[in-house]
């Protein structure tokens, strides 16, 4: 009996050391958006979706992969000039695909992964070339602008630049700007359209509250902007730098806090909002370790910069420099909180041509009567005098009287 035991044990420790040798996946691994789908939630990818719709690469990118996509944002399409674009999308399945396909590592690549120097080959056969400074990546001529946003088959790192392959920027480009050059010269004429045709895409640049609702991914902050009334201060011309938690983050708080401050928009809640919102346009660049920022709500924030990443307070950014028409969004994991702020004497928190004012309020909330301290406790002990008095007494009677009865 004590070996068939024995022998179930050793089986069930076999079995258990088995099923450790297999990596086991988190559940929401397969709720996550894929890359595609994550580019249009993003809002700020639409130049990029279009042409990957163009060259037919959809199916592609929402493969099993994992990719390393370094995704342009519509500004650094804007960048390029209009001829280009109309060459690429005039030809989806020849240039356009291997443009695309030149801002696509296979593997996940993180930024982690990357070190000064370091080549990577693309999808579309040529290598890309990292440099990486104390406080900035690029990828060939391309600023790293945002990294590590994981997707259900890949990461996307953001880029302010369309990076070409070498074969088009080289003999191939100089080849093609002779055959096109009637085009070219068209183009220069209508040189004035083109510009018009920018400064509209400027214009309908969406502000912030339009760019987090198109995010879909902060419906929490937008509800508790729309709650405590500042929608249109976010709305207003700016520029204004907000550190924008994601619904994830919200969800991080206690159980029923999130009720609770909707429950006092402009109280705490409006507080708590002010205090992710920094005036002016500060961008990732301009970030330093130790920092410090003034918020709409009064009180600091500080940054952190590690080799691990970047953090304000206590919360790490997961995305930078999101710009919009009145300033800029910085996407963090965590909702960060003011500090409690101390009591101050009415005569310091007052301006000094206020003062008599000031004193007539203190006057008006000053109790009729100053409360004394330990009243309770004297009275206490006063009750005590006089109980013990009393027995004192008693205690005497029944003396006096057993001693006349003697």
């Amino acid at each position: 009996m004590k070996q068939r035991t024995r022998k179930m044990f050793q089986a069930i420790i076999v079995f258990a050391l088995a099923l450790s040798l297999f990596p086991m996946q988190p559940a929401f691994a397969q709720d996550s958006a894929d890359i595609v789908d994550t580019a249009v939630a993003a809002g700020n990818f639409n130049t990029l979706v279009a042409a990957v719709q163009a060259a037919g690469l959809v199916d592609t990118l929402k493969g099993e992969g994992p990719f390393t996509v370094f995704a342009p944002t519509d500004e650094a399409f804007a960048k390029l000039p209009p001829e280009t674009l109309a060459a690429a999308l005039a030809d989806p399945q020849g240039l356009l695909t291997q443009v695309l396909l030149y801002h696509v590592v296979p593997g996940k690549v993180m930024a982690a992964d990357l070190s000064d120097g370091m080549e990577a080959t693309t999808a579309q056969g040529e290598a890309v070339k990292f440099t990486l400074g104390d406080a900035s990546a690029m990828v060939n001529n391309a600023n790293i602008i945002a990294t590590d946003i994981e997707t259900s088959n890949g990461v996307i790192h953001v880029i302010d630049t369309v990076i070409l392959p070498p074969s088009i920027t080289g003999a191939a480009a100089a080849e093609e700007a002779m055959t096109e050059e009637p085009v070219v010269e068209e183009m220069v004429t209508e040189e004035p359209a083109a510009e018009a045709s920018s400064a509209e895409a400027t214009m309908e640049m969406a502000d912030i509250v339009d760019t987090a609702v198109a995010a879909g991914s902060f419906n929490t902050l937008v509800a508790a902007v729309q709650a405590a009334g500042l929608v249109d201060a976010l709305k207003g011309d700016g520029p204004f730098t907000v550190f924008a938690p994601t619904d994830e983050a919200f969800a991080k708080l206690p159980a029923g806090a999130v009720d609770a401050l909707l429950a006092d928009p402009s109280g705490d809640l409006t507080q708590i909002l002010l205090y992710h919102v920094v005036p002016g346009k500060v961008m990732a660049a301009d970030l330093s370790d130790g920092l410090e920022a003034a918020t709409l709500q009064g009180d600091k924030v500080t940054f952190k910069l590690s080799d691990g990443g970047a953090m304000v307070n206590d919360a790490n950014i997961v995305a930078t420099d999101i710009e919009t028409s009145n300033g800029v969004i910085h996407v963090i994991d965590s909702v960060i909180m003011p500090p409690v702020a101390e009591a101050a004497p009415v005569a310091e928190t007052a301006p000094a041509t206020d003062a008599a004012p000031a004193a007539e309020m203190a006057a008006d909330q000053a109790p009729d009567r100053m409360p004394v301290t330990g009243g309770e406790a004297n009275n206490g002990l006063n009750m005590a005098l006089i109980a013990g008095l009393v027995v004192f007494l008693l205690g005497g009677l029944a003396v006096a009287s057993r001693r006349r009865i003697a």
